[in-house]
């Protein structure tokens, strides 16, 4: 069951807006921002208890307890403590770097030390009050992340930048204990680790204030989480389970809320990312489950088909405020309509963007791993991005999400391994199967076909209906809502209501079970440790549940101002869909101030980017989104 708001809907024609967005300061948008602010700051308000305060004087930072890297002038500390009745030693703490340059250090033990802030020296134009806190969310699959316990050679890179590096440790799939590694436990962990930041903001360098995520694949999923859900109070009892700072010694509230999130191509969305998927790519593909015959071939047009309604009931608008929508159509399961067009231009874009960057002789390469894992390098021919290893501390976990199923592929491109010589050899190649391009050599630009062609050859749909909730439980997400009595469970009320409603055509196809739509049922009605449903937990974990008036959560959450997003537009994890959708959302959101999306064209499930090195690129980004 959606739990939602209903969103006016509009017609309209759609003009493509493409390239960096940012949400305009008009007159109608400050009267719209300040009631948005009212409306949230009275949402998110938290009542402060005396055992709050208590709780908090146990989470202060010990000033003599600083270490010293010489190697590479930063001064930190590990083993930070974010709550009072945290379970795990492996995952639940932090660890905190701060550039020498900032830092006044006095000797207070054998090799620590007492310290205090030199607020008029700067590195890279910040000081101890203005720089930046960043922190990485590395958890491939929703997987644990570890908390460092020593100095973590990945903040060198930061530091230098001026930044200050925090690695937060948080719980998640790969744990021992199944159930306590899932939703909404990950984000929580990291919340508290905000909070706690808050709580101590005079005991650390940096704005605090100024705190930005960032995160590939499920960990670009929990990224954006820490941007949507901002101090909203459905974490609270879990903020609370843990003993995180809900209150300074001084007794105001803490926050969770950050200043900006940084997401490459994020695993979210998950209350609907099933039926995006079959009407993205799933509506194309004949082979597998399926194959024509097959019930869950039914099963997939009939989630295309629930896909398109959500679209039309979304209100999702282009950069002139006119509401997307989908209409039915001869060829195809909903494939006209201004929703359609936008994502057909956005494929455009991305090619065109490719030629603009690149500069031929280009090899093209893939950068899809085993099982659809990121390879963890890009691109590193030509102008074309190059990567390096993830700059989180977590080394163990689950791959991201995006097995292959039994006839599914993870190739990411039918170019992959070749080199062209110029453009228009590429531009042949990828037409080698039929023409779906046509390429003007003068103006060096490309248009499409159709999505149908884009998907045939660049996104054909590597994994089973199904694609997170597993018809047998099998998928990555499903883990992610475990409870006591299972290590994963169904979640996805659209495919339950499907299999009861569709059960006597289903019936006749071959190989379907009544199990599944019961196994289905039971699930959704199953609560937590903490008395919390399926659909509870979903809506947590889901940002959009935070951006659009469609849901209940609109305006109960801080939503982050600054936004990245970078998705390898030849990923098979999820559809183009779940990125496209997480962008016009925030675009129309009248908290966020700047959102920057581009989908990379040739790129998989990696970080991708344009150009340049994804840290690199993101350093600047948060520079770019302070001045």
């Amino acid at each position: 069951m959606q739990f939602k708001k209903l969103a006016p809907l509009m017609g309209g024609l759609l003009v493509m807006s493409v390239g960096l967005a940012a949400c305009g300061q008009t007159k109608t948008k400050t009267k719209q921002t300040t009631s948005t602010a009212t409306k949230v700051a009275k949402a998110t308000k938290q009542t402060v208890t005396t055992a709050d305060v208590k709780n908090a004087k146990k989470l202060l930072i010990n000033q003599k307890k600083w270490r010293y890297n010489a190697k590479n002038k930063v001064y930190y500390q590990v083993g930070v403590k974010y709550g009072t009745k945290t379970s795990s030693s492996t995952y639940e703490s932090m660890g905190i770097f701060i550039p020498a340059k900032y830092v006044t250090a006095k000797a207070s033990g054998q090799k620590t030390y007492t310290i205090t802030f030199n607020n008029k020296a700067k590195v890279k134009g910040y000081t101890a009050k203005t720089a930046p806190i960043v922190m990485p969310v590395n958890t491939p699959g929703y997987a644990a992340q570890t908390a460092p316990t020593s100095y973590d050679s990945n903040a060198n890179k930061y530091t230098k930048a001026g930044f200050i590096y925090v690695a937060a440790g948080c719980r998640g799939l790969n744990q021992t204990d199944k159930s306590n590694g899932s939703s909404p436990w990950g984000v929580t962990d990291l919340k508290a680790a905000v909070r706690t930041l808050r709580l101590n903001s005079k005991r650390i360098a940096g704005d605090t204030n100024r705190v930005f995520t960032f995160g590939h694949s499920g960990g670009g999923a929990q990224s954006a989480l820490m941007g949507a859900t901002g101090d909203s109070k459905k974490y609270t009892t879990y903020l609370k389970t843990i003993g995180a700072p809900m209150a300074t010694t001084s007794g105001k509230s803490t926050s969770d809320a950050v200043a900006g999130a940084m997401a490459w191509c994020p695993i979210t969305s998950l209350d609907t990312a099933n039926e995006a998927y079959e009407w993205n790519m799933g509506q194309y593909s004949n082979s597998g489950t399926r194959k024509q015959g097959t019930w869950t071939k039914a099963l997939s047009n009939d989630m295309a088909t629930s896909y398109a309604q959500y679209i039309n009931k979304l209100g999702l608008k282009d950069a002139d405020g006119k509401t997307l929508t989908l209409k039915k159509s001869t060829n195809g399961i909903y494939t006209s309509g201004s929703y359609a067009t936008y994502l057909k231009k956005e494929v455009e874009q991305s090619l065109n963007n490719f030629l603009k960057d690149t500069t031929f002789p280009y090899k093209a390469t893939s950068n899809e791993g085993p099982s659809g894992a990121a390879a963890q390098t890009g691109t590193t021919t030509g102008k074309m991005p190059s990567g390096s290893k993830p700059s989180g501390t977590a080394k163990s976990g689950s791959q991201p999400s995006g097995g292959a199923p039994s006839g599914g592929t993870t190739s990411a491109s039918s170019t992959s391994g070749k080199t062209y010589k110029t453009a228009t050899a590429y531009i042949k190649a990828l037409n080698k199967n039929g023409k779906w391009i046509t390429y003007n050599a003068k103006k060096n630009t490309a248009t499409i076909t159709s999505m149908k062609a884009f998907v045939k050859h660049c996104k054909t749909a590597s994994k089973d209906v199904g694609a997170f909730d597993g018809l047998t439980r099998q998928q990555t997400e499903n883990k992610l809502f475990a409870t006591s009595d299972s290590s994963a469970n169904h979640f996805d009320s659209t495919i339950s209501k499907l299999l009861t409603a569709n059960h006597a055509k289903y019936a006749k196809l071959k190989n379907y079970k009544a199990s599944y739509a019961k196994a289905y049922q039971s699930d959704l009605k199953k609560t937590n440790a903490q008395g919390k449903s399926i659909q509870s937990r979903m809506n947590l974990y889901n940002p959009l549940y935070y951006l659009t008036s469609y849901y209940d959560g609109y305006n109960t959450s801080k939503v982050a101002k600054y936004w990245r997003i970078r998705t390898g537009i030849d990923q098979t994890d999820t559809a183009l869909t779940v990125e496209t959708n997480l962008a016009l959302t925030l675009k129309q959101n009248p908290q966020v101030k700047n959102v920057d999306f581009a989908t990379v064209w040739g790129q998989g499930h990696t970080e991708a980017e344009r150009t340049g090195n994804y840290e690199t690129n993101f350093i600047k980004w948060v520079n770019k989104s302070l001045k």
